[in-house]
C-alpha cells in the first residue's frame, strides 16, 4: 500500500473540543469499516485544516472514504519518504 498525505479544509476544526474530535474520529472509523485497502495512520489538526496520513491501495479509495465520511479530501499527495532529526545523525 502507498502512504498518502491528505489535506482537508474544515473551517474551525482547530477550535473543536476533545469530544467533538472524538466524534469526528468515530465517523472516520465507521467509514473505514466499510472499505478495504485503506488504513488511517494519524492526523494533525490546525486552525482550519487537518493533515492526515493514510495508507491506501490507491487515491480512489481515499476519495470514497471522504464521500462516506463527509470529510473532504481536498489535496491527496503520495508520500515518497520521510525524514526526521534522526535521519541526519
Amino acid at each position: 500500500m502507498q502512504d498518502y498525505l491528505i489535506e482537508r479544509r474544515i473551517p474551525g476544526v482547530g477550535q473543536l473540543s476533545a469530544d467533538q474530535l472524538k466524534g469526528a474520529s468515530a465517523t472516520s472509523n465507521a467509514a473505514l469499516a466499510q472499505l478495504e485497502g485503506i488504513e488511517w495512520v494519524s492526523s494533525f489538526v490546525t486552525g482550519d485544516k487537518t493533515f492526515c496520513h493514510y495508507r491506501a491501495e490507491n487515491e480512489d479509495v481515499i476519495r470514497e472514504h471522504a464521500r462516506i465520511s463527509g470529510f473532504p479530501a481536498d489535496v491527496i499527495t503520495p508520500i515518497n519518504g520521510t525524514i526526521s532529526p534522526a535521519t541526519g545523525v
